[in-house]
């Protein structure tokens, strides 16, 4: 598991190293065998790594590894872009159970997240959250973004969203008995989802409201 962690901290963080050894790997194995499949695996395997290592050391350590807390220390703007928008590199201090500090890092770019989404939902400086990683190879983690504490505020303010969308709906209309009960309908998900059990003046808010709407 340590040399599993150890080859895809490489293929994440080293794209450019990754994307050669990649081609000359499956390029040197279509030559030796003369099977053209190989040769079509060193075109395709290094664009694909580009895009899917980090989510593939995702997976891998989100199965395999042991949880720790980590901080981000220190948050750098690269002169790179994404989609137009800045690549960030992250300074993280790792804290294991056993009380080892290990120094590791990562970028918008090669950041492993769990659960894997669109959405590129990295921790803010100086705030802890949970992560995962193999023994032995500490510098290679996962963020698990839904346990931590900026993951779990995410979560509850994108299932406020709903509930606030139904309110205006409901407050632009109020003789509309189909959005009343759709109003009272996301009140209660809301409520009854755990995910939310952490915002405790939502809640209590937004009992007292289905209760003047039963």
């Amino acid at each position: 598991m340590q040399t599993i962690s150890a080859v895809l901290y490489f293929l994440s963080h080293h794209p450019g190293w990754s994307f050669l050894l990649l081609a000359l790997f499956f390029g040197a194995l279509s030559i030796v065998t003369k099977k053209w499949i190989f040769g079509i695996l060193a075109l395709l395997m290094p664009i694909a790594n580009i895009f899917l290592a980090h989510m593939l050391n995702a997976w891998f350590l989100n199965a395999y590894g042991v949880k720790g807390t980590g901080i981000v220390t220190l948050i750098s703007e690269t002169n790179s872009t994404l989609n137009d928008n800045p690549i960030y590199d992250y300074d993280v201090l790792v804290k294991t159970p056993d009380g080892q500090d290990v120094l590791t890092g990562f970028s918008t770019m090669s950041a492993a997240i769990y659960p894997v989404r669109n959405a590129i939902l990295l921790p803010p400086a100086n705030e802890a959250f949970v992560l995962k990683y193999i023994p032995g190879c500490e510098k290679n983690i996962v963020v698990l973004s839904d346990e931590s504490a900026y993951g779990l505020a995410r979560i509850v303010y994108e299932n406020k969203q709903l509930v606030e969308k139904a309110r205006i709906q409901y407050e632009a209309s109020r003789n509309n008995g189909q959005f009343k009960e759709e109003y009272k309908q996301a009140l209660k998900t809301f409520i009854a989802d755990p995910d939310n059990l952490s915002d405790d003046i939502a809640l209590r808010a937004y009992r007292e409201v289905l209760q003047s709407l039963e």
